[in-house]
């Protein structure tokens, strides 16, 4: 050890930081995630290299690449911090106390959307919280990008995560009245196969699969969309418009069905509904913060307008 190394400094918020710069992939994206500066950063992991007498990353204009003291030095700085909270929380009693920042990655529509109401009731219940609410609809990169969980809507396709099923989401066939007009009437499911439709392209393109309710049999048939997207919210617009006949999650339109802008088409047809899942990555230690915001999900997430208890 290097004994110019000063004992009084921080070893653990040393030891975090090394690990936050390796998982996040650079000292500036290290920096951001941990709210402070990349020359702090750089004097942090400055001081670890000095203190062990080694070099643990090797830097170059565009590339960073941990030598093996750093790979070693990095494995056990993860067991090292999940001991240290894990006796912290213990100690000091704190585990049912959260308390510090808690990321979490949410669909757009949904985010914004449905699940503010029971964060305003989590931030309320535990005034030591803040959170950081990242919209977007794609799987995250948990350790990487600083993410503690994810709400995620559709099928698991990562299997290296843990999911716990919350609940799910029923999916209906809207239309606008003046677009059913114009295409004659709807009887049976075959009908809709000569609709113009829009696609919600993270879940379905160019096939379309209802299922009548009483025998659960299924109905398949190709669409050529005349608007695909990513955006449950452009989807809705677009059927309100009368551009085409679309699969939705329920909720969205609950508004405008009680208005007579959207009607529901086929009642007895459905889309199977989507599962909703809370992500986060395997770890021996989970902090508060986190158990406390999982337990939450589990209690309101079916409650919550057009969800429902898993099937």
């Amino acid at each position: 050890m290097n004994k110019n190394f000063n004992p009084a400094g921080d070893r653990i918020a040393i030891l975090q930081t090394f690990v936050r710069i390796v998982e996040s992939g650079s000292l500036s994206a290290a920096a951001a995630q941990m709210d402070t500066t990349q020359p702090t950063i750089s004097r942090r992991l400055q001081s670890l290299e000095q203190m062990l007498g080694v070099k643990l990353i090797q830097r170059t204009t565009h590339t960073m690449k941990l030598t093996d003291d750093g790979e070693r030095c990095y494995q056990h700085a993860r067991r090292l911090i999940e001991n240290w909270h894990l006796l912290e929380d213990e100690v000091s009693g704190a585990r049912d106390e959260p308390a510090g920042v808690l990321r979490v990655r949410a669909p757009h529509a949904f985010g914004q959307d449905q699940l503010i109401g029971p964060l305003g009731d989590y931030l309320a219940r535990y005034p030591q919280i803040n959170i950081e609410w990242i919209l977007n609809d794609r799987s995250p990169d948990f350790i990487p990008e600083g993410i503690d969980c994810a709400i995620h809507v559709g099928a698991i396709t990562d299997p290296s995560v843990v999911a716990i099923l919350l609940a799910e989401v029923p999916r209906i066939v809207v239309a606008a009245p003046s677009l059913l007009a114009s295409h004659g009437p709807v009887n049976e499911a075959a009908d809709l196969v000569k609709f113009p439709w829009v696609a919600l392209s993270s879940f379905y393109r160019n096939e379309v699969t209802l299922n009548e309710g009483t025998s659960g049999d299924p109905f398949r048939f190709d669409i050529t969309p005349r608007l695909s997207t990513d955006s449950l919210y452009a989807v809705r617009k677009a059927a309100l418009n009368g551009l085409g006949v679309g699969m939705v999650s329920s909720w969205v339109v609950k508004e405008d069905l009680a208005e007579g802008t959207l009607q529901h088409v086929l009642p007895n047809w459905q889309a199977a509904p989507l599962p909703i899942y809370l992500l986060y990555p395997y770890a021996s230690y989970y902090p508060a913060r986190l158990r406390k915001f999982i337990e939450l999900m589990k209690e309101v997430m079916p409650s919550l307008t057009g969800t429902r208890s898993a099937r």
